[in-house]
């Protein structure tokens, strides 16, 4: 089966376009990590330098792996409003799909609404056989946003260095379940 052109790759929700990260994105990126409150529970704010290493490893991953996390824009305007989707550097604790959406835009079910077309995407396209979300205890939101994923806490999990020290529970739930719960979430 041939693979599709990283170029190529679009998901559509009915609010969201979810595409591969840009080098255009790099401003709006570089300011929602600049946002202390925004990068609290995903290793902190970062000089503009540091985003676009990360930027560049995200575009880096889609041309190695065939996946990273997607580029989240909002349709209604083409804003650039955060990254989600599937995750799993070397040494990560699973198959995670993650999700950070910058402050301005919280509170509108962008994680969620993303968070569902990036999963179903991952079991679909990567066959993945589970998935996991990596979430600080403390981080009340996005625990809100996996239960509405129909995850589940797993228990205390310990991520790769450099973010060995990073305190965090485990979310996810199995291929099967995701499919069973988006089959009872449609009826």
């Amino acid at each position: 089966m041939a693979q599709t052109p990283v170029t190529d790759i679009r998901i559509e929700t009915s609010r969201l376009i979810l595409r591969p990260p840009r080098l255009e994105d790099l401003d709006a990126w570089a300011e929602m990590m600049s946002d202390e409150t925004t990068a609290k529970f995903i290793g902190g704010a970062v000089p503009r330098p540091v985003s676009w290493r990360a930027l560049m490893t995200m575009i880096g991953s889609w041309h190695a792996l065939g996946f990273a996390m997607f580029s989240v824009i909002e349709k209604s305007s083409g804003r650039w409003v955060g990254r989600l989707g599937p995750w799993m550097p070397e040494g990560w604790p699973g198959t995670e799909v993650g999700w950070a959406i910058s402050r301005d835009c919280w509170g509108r079910g962008y994680a969620t609404e993303g968070a569902i077309a990036a999963t179903d995407w991952a079991f679909d396209h990567l066959g993945w056989s589970n998935v996991i979300h990596s979430i600080d205890p403390a981080n009340v939101a996005s625990q809100d946003v996996a239960r509405r994923l129909g995850s589940r806490n797993l228990g205390p999990g310990k991520l790769p260095p450099p973010f060995q020290n990073s305190v965090i529970d485990l979310w996810g739930q199995s291929r099967e379940e995701w499919r069973a719960y988006r089959s009872s979430v449609r009826t």
